[in-house]
């Protein structure tokens, strides 16, 4: 029974962690265009509370919950792969994420990671 429980609490904690996923290949397409603004935005060294402020001016996400976590998560990883030596290119970054997303039916946890 304690390791039934320890399993159940594990799922769901593992479910709470993950990235928000896309409900459809159009939110796969828009988080692509996101990764792809993000990471350049990266590269250019913007601030992240600055590049968050013109995400958010840029996709509206405020009335979604989802569609801002996605978009944090999203700026999270484009500045990670930017301070790693050798990261992707804004190109690559948006085409990883989007070819993941597209074969796991909209989980981009590989690209995106988990929060902590």
């Amino acid at each position: 029974m304690k390791t039934l429980m320890a399993v159940l609490l594990a799922a769901v904690a593992g479910a709470a962690l993950a990235a928000p996923q896309a409900e459809s290949a159009a939110e796969c397409g828009i988080a692509a265009d996101m990764a792809i603004v993000a990471r350049s935005l990266a590269e250019e060294q913007v601030q992240r509370p600055q590049a968050g402020a013109i995400m958010a001016r840029i996709y509206d996400v405020s009335e979604s919950a989802r569609g801002k976590e996605l978009m944090r998560d999203i700026l999270e990883a484009a500045y990670r792969e930017d301070s790693a030596s050798g990261g992707a290119s804004s190109q690559e970054f948006a085409e990883g994420l989007f070819a993941a997303c597209m074969k796991t039916g909209g989980n981009m946890d590989t690209v995106l990671g988990r929060r902590l």
